[in-house]
């Protein structure tokens, strides 16, 4: 468990919290952040099990947060970001041009959605964005592609995975990393039991039959990195 980094938070500056697993993204991301007189770093994470409490403890108002994390992913945390700290405007960082991964991001609370290859610059204008109310996808993703996708998907059949609840959600996540039920309760601070209650239902909800079918759900759903 990666303890928090805290600042002072003048008044005059807006928060910012980290979530990213590589301590030298993170470093480059303050030094980047930080430049700007306007924004103060206030606390960093490489766990993506930890960003929805850091983000809860710290209030921040803004979180940039890298869509791959491990523990848990980063749409998944940025939906748990939204319903514990709702005025935290979320910034999703991937590398993922696909525009399935801008709608679950949307669809999760993100107000924006920025390319890893883009600029510092479009960084900086996404948080400016989010901050002003308004949402911020990188180009070449199309604004309205994204909502005729969005309305499709409204109108379309339900998809599973809405079924779950967060701790049915963080135990897909982390048996998809191959972690034993063991594992995954010392990570979750619940007993193995109970992560096996947990296993059960989620298998049951996603019609998955075993360790192979999982594993590939996961990949398909971007919760963990395919080929």
């Amino acid at each position: 468990m990666e303890s928090a980094r805290l600042k002072k938070d003048p008044s005059q500056h807006r928060t910012i919290v980290l979530a990213d697993d590589h301590q030298v993204v993170r470093q480059g991301l303050r030094a980047l952040l930080e430049s700007d007189s306007r924004f103060r770093v206030v606390g960093e994470t490489g766990s993506g099990l930890e960003v929805a409490r850091l983000v809860e403890r710290l209030r921040p108002d803004v979180l940039v947060l890298d869509m791959m994390m491990p523990g848990l992913n980063g749409l998944e945390a940025a939906r748990q970001v939204k319903r514990r700290s709702p005025n935290t405007h979320v910034i999703i960082l991937s590398m993922h041009k696909d525009e399935s991964y801008v709608i679950e991001a949307l669809k999760n609370g993100a107000s924006a959605y920025v390319l890893k290859d883009s600029s510092a610059e479009e960084l900086i204008k996404a948080i400016d964005e989010a901050i002003s109310g308004r949402r911020y996808l990188s180009p070449p993703l199309s604004e309205s592609a994204i909502a005729a996708y969005l309305e499709k998907g409204a109108a379309g059949v339900s998809d599973p995975y809405q079924s779950l609840s967060s701790r049915e959600r963080e135990v897909l996540q982390l048996a998809s990393q191959g972690y034993t039920n063991k594992a995954i309760g010392k990570r979750l601070y619940i007993s193995p039991r109970t992560v096996e209650i947990h296993r059960a239902n989620m298998m049951r909800k996603l019609d998955l039959q075993n360790q192979t079918e999982l594993i590939r759900y996961a990949m398909k759903k971007g919760l963990i990195a395919g080929e």
